[in-house]
């Protein structure tokens, strides 16, 4: 049943390179993206593309970071992102951008009263976590920080995405754990980022491909990603609590 799914998935990407170069498209990029990826460097990432590069299409597959590893290895994917750089043999981790590790709080909440909060204190109240089956690289990356105290955090529930963890943060239901500039771009009411008191690793998101010499498409759109960080402009954190007027940035 493996090698059925991965020759039909095989066929199916057969012929959507035939609709793309009957649509004017001149190469491919299939891109994998796990553990979510900050929505401003994507959007970036892409106009770059298109303006430098218009002729080449790029697909986006969302998958699990053990399948995007499978579908490298398998001819599936060339390229991916994903907050882990675990990836075992035959593939290269690069590091593409990284953002501050923040807690989504809901507006008016007792933590507000910390500019830094006490990871102590952070678990004292539920929280909602990335699903690790999910985003395996992310939810590793938080479990790492929650272990550095003994008292065990109380999980109120496990989620598939940013954007279900923030509309739960600004409903008061429980304290989220996520990438400053994904706080930054959800459009969630009430919710307000803070830093955690103790100095935690950045949540760094890799670019993944074989190792090996890279297609000439796929050394272009390394090229560009390399360039991302350096284009993206800090943006400030939406959220702000009532008792004082300092906003942060990540």
């Amino acid at each position: 049943m493996e090698h059925v799914r991965r020759v039909l998935a095989a066929l199916e990407q057969a012929r959507d390179s035939v609709k793309a170069a009957a649509n004017g498209f001149h190469g491919q990029l299939r891109v994998a993206l796990s553990d979510g990826i900050t929505p401003s460097r994507l959007s970036a990432l892409l106009a770059l593309c298109r303006q430098e590069e218009p002729e080449v299409e790029i697909r986006f597959f969302e998958v699990p970071l053990s399948q995007q590893i499978k579908g490298l290895h398998n001819d599936l994917y060339d390229v991916g992102f994903a907050q882990s750089n675990e990836v075992g043999d035959g593939i290269v981790a690069m590091p593409a951008w990284s953002d501050a590790l923040m807690v989504a709080v809901p507006a008016r909440h007792p933590l507000l009263a910390h500019k830094r909060i006490p990871l102590d204190e952070l678990l004292r109240y539920p929280l909602v976590l990335c699903d690790p089956q999910v985003c395996e690289g992310h939810a590793k990356h938080v479990e790492r920080v929650l272990r550095r105290t003994e008292m065990e955090p109380l999980i109120a529930e496990r989620v598939a995405s940013c954007d279900l963890m923030m509309a739960l943060v600004s409903a008061g239901f429980a304290l989220g754990l996520a990438g400053a500039a994904h706080i930054a771009a959800s459009r969630e009411p009430g919710v307000v980022a803070r830093p955690l008191a103790l100095r935690v690793p950045p949540l760094t998101t890799y670019l993944l491909h074989l190792d090996g010499d890279p297609s000439d498409e796929l050394a272009r759109f390394i090229e560009r990603v390399q360039t991302i960080e350096s284009l993206e402009p800090p943006r400030p954190i939406r959220g702000r609590n009532p008792d004082q007027s300092e906003e942060l940035t990540p």
